[in-house]
């Protein structure tokens, strides 16, 4: 296995989709806000302070796009809420209702999530759009 002194830079390069981008950066966001050990918050720190950058020349070209990271920052703090009182649940071996009905709201916000990613990709004209196919049965 490679050490990691093997890549230059210590990060590698990836392209992506400005949705992708913008979604990766508001999770950060929230993460930087609700975790609070303080090497978690330094590793944060490093991969927001080069991502920002990045988001600031998209944003610059297009601030039609401030709304829609914004609505993608709510939702996945809505998906953090939800993934927490599952994960809440699941240690109380608790799988009412409630627990299904959590989960559920997983793949209905995670659904809303892709849409406001794509409608993102749309207006910043993005090369790079996710992809997602589910099964459908019936």
């Amino acid at each position: 296995m490679a050490s990691s002194s093997s890549i230059p830079s210590g990060h590698i390069l990836t392209p992506v989709s400005v949705g992708e981008l913008v979604d990766k950066l508001t999770i950060l966001q929230i993460k930087s806000e609700r975790i609070a050990d303080p090497a978690k918050l330094a590793n944060i720190r490093i991969e927001l302070d080069r991502l920002m950058p990045l988001w600031l020349q998209v944003l610059e070209a297009n601030v039609e796009l401030e709304p829609l990271r914004a609505e993608l920052k709510a939702i996945n703090e809505l998906m953090w809420d939800v993934q927490d009182a599952l994960r809440d649940r699941e240690k109380a071996q608790d799988f009412d209702e409630g627990f299904v009905r959590l989960a559920c709201d997983v793949g209905r916000h995670n659904g809303v999530r892709m849409q406001v990613k794509g409608r993102i990709n749309v207006l910043s004209g993005s090369q790079l759009q996710e992809v997602k196919q589910y099964r459908v049965d019936g």
